[in-house]
């Protein structure tokens, strides 16, 4: 796969794994780190943002949630995500990156009506430590 294929495929499935669809990026990650290592940094700033977006989408749908009720029928396990959130705030946001609590964290974080500049500050931080995390792994 050429280097633009590659990255396109890492940012969607960046994107589409910080959604609540299920999936995850990590795999599509190492693979175009060893086909294209070269790109590195490259690599970690398209998953990244792919992530991030995917992050903040998440973000939208609980902006637009109606009240406390639908949020908590339609996302298991929302009431303790709402409760982290309401405690900690934005910085909560730095485990967004976590299977299953990340989702939740950022639709909390948009029902609660966070400031979404600090929430995707955060999200960013957290989601490009894990990345490069992993991506040192392989090195």
């Amino acid at each position: 796969m050429d280097e633009q294929t590659s990255l396109l495929t890492l940012f969607i499935s960046s994107f589409l794994g910080a959604t609540l669809l299920p999936g995850g990026s990590e795999v599509v990650l190492l693979g175009v780190l060893v086909a294209h290592p070269q790109l590195y940094w490259s690599i970690l700033v398209v998953a990244s943002l792919g992530n991030i977006l995917g992050g903040m989408s998440s973000y939208a749908i609980g902006w637009f949630l109606p009240d406390e009720e639908a949020i908590l029928k339609k996302f298991k396990g929302s009431a303790r995500g709402l409760k982290w959130v309401r405690h900690h705030g934005s910085p909560i946001l730095l485990l967004a990156w976590v299977p299953f609590i990340g989702d939740v964290l950022c639709v909390a974080a948009g029902w609660l009506r966070i400031n979404w500049l600090s929430a995707m500050l955060f999200m960013a931080v957290g989601k490009f430590v894990r990345y490069w995390i992993i991506a040192m792994t392989i090195n």
